[in-house]
């Protein structure tokens, strides 16, 4: 483990209390992934009165880790049927017998998905970034750049990239107030800056959304944003920077919206909101999981945890926790001698969504 500075309890405690004034802000996102990065982005960009966003850094992505176990089971059904299938289906593949079923129902045949690599989401990523501010009208010139094209593989081997080099110049820039860096995808390009230039930990505050409070015993391996570069995750516990831990299952999972929400509230709202409603409608998601239909649905916007936080912490209820051990199998370690971070229990729905919808009625 390399060696990083280390701020001490008293000046944790005090970075991690919720801002006051305007923040200074970088959005690290894997905005392509699926469509709640879109919305988060479009939520912070039309909240200037908070947030002085200094840049949005896309941030790689890729589902592959899905196909092999998803067409395992797809196969299996295919051959066997619903009756004993489970001694033809490797166990992992049980996860996805749900969506398999719901593929063979509908007809489509899962080999047709085409799973792109990190490097691939990464770049689809940055030029959705460029949408959401052209939808918004918003200037993307010397704000919004390309990140990682891959996962970390070794804490002695940091990616560059624009992104990293953005973090770094932001967070070392003249200025008494903290950088947060919302993050909302995995978090390559905030620990390749933290290993490139160690002395950023006393720069910036973390706010990442992702899997399950660090309490529970159970496996993060479904949080794609935690399990796509585990190096990277385990890092941002262990290096002792300033974390806002915003725990996606539970918490997070809590901000869903229904196609009539959608059609109340998001379409029609200027350019953005025409763009947002076609998402949701046309959600990518929806194909690796064998949905065709908005019937007693609804859709969690999960990322726009870390905005609510930001602009009004009473919507995301959070407490002063000792950071877990994130252990190789992706489990969570209880440990009171680490360093603390601040960790939310709770998240006000009806607040969150209220603010958003009524700043997109300001939409251009």
């Amino acid at each position: 483990m390399p060696t990083f500075p280390q701020l001490s309890e008293a000046e944790l405690r005090q970075r991690l209390e919720p801002p006051t004034g305007t923040v200074r802000l970088i959005i690290d996102t894997d905005a392509h992934n699926e469509i709640d990065d879109q919305f988060a982005i479009a939520w912070a960009l039309l909240s200037q009165n908070v947030f002085e966003i200094e840049g949005v850094v896309a941030e790689p992505y890729s589902h592959r880790h899905h196909r092999e176990p998803l067409l395992q089971a797809y196969d299996a059904l295919t051959k066997h049927g619903a009756s004993d299938v489970g001694a033809a289906m490797p166990d992992i593949a049980m996860r996805y017998a749900a969506s398999a079923r719901r593929m063979i129902d509908s007809g489509f045949d899962p080999h047709t998905i085409a799973f792109v690599d990190p490097d691939a989401g990464m770049e689809l990523s940055y030029q959705e970034i460029l949408k959401v501010f052209d939808l918004l009208g918003a200037n993307p010139a010397g704000k919004v750049f390309r990140g990682s094209p891959d996962y970390l593989t070794s804490l002695d081997a940091p990616i560059k990239s624009d992104a990293a080099d953005f973090i770094i110049e932001r967070a070392l820039a003249a200025d008494d107030r903290p950088l947060y860096i919302a993050a909302i995808g995995c978090v390559t390009n905030i620990a390749s800056a933290i290993l490139l230039a160690p002395e950023i930990i006393t720069k910036i505050v973390v706010t990442w959304t992702s899997s399950y409070p660090s309490a529970i015993n159970l496996s993060n391996l479904p949080s794609l944003n935690l399990m796509q570069d585990p190096l990277a995750s385990r890092l941002l516990f262990d290096c002792g920077v300033p974390h806002v831990y915003l725990p996606g299952y539970y918490i997070g999972e809590q901000l869903k919206l229904s196609l009539p929400d959608m059609e109340q509230w998001v379409q029609g709202k200027g350019k953005i909101g025409a763009y947002l409603y076609h998402l949701y409608t046309h959600n990518p998601i929806h194909t690796l999981i064998g949905v065709n239909d908005h019937f007693g649905r609804t859709w969690v916007i999960w990322d726009l945890i870390n905005f609510a936080w930001l602009i009004n912490p009473d919507w995301v209820p959070s407490r002063i926790v000792p950071a877990p051990i994130l252990t190789d199998d992706l489990y969570y370690v209880q440990d009171t001698n680490r360093h603390v971070m601040r960790e939310a229990y709770g998240c006000n729905r009806d607040e969150i969504f209220r603010d958003f919808f009524t700043k997109l009625n300001t939409a251009p």
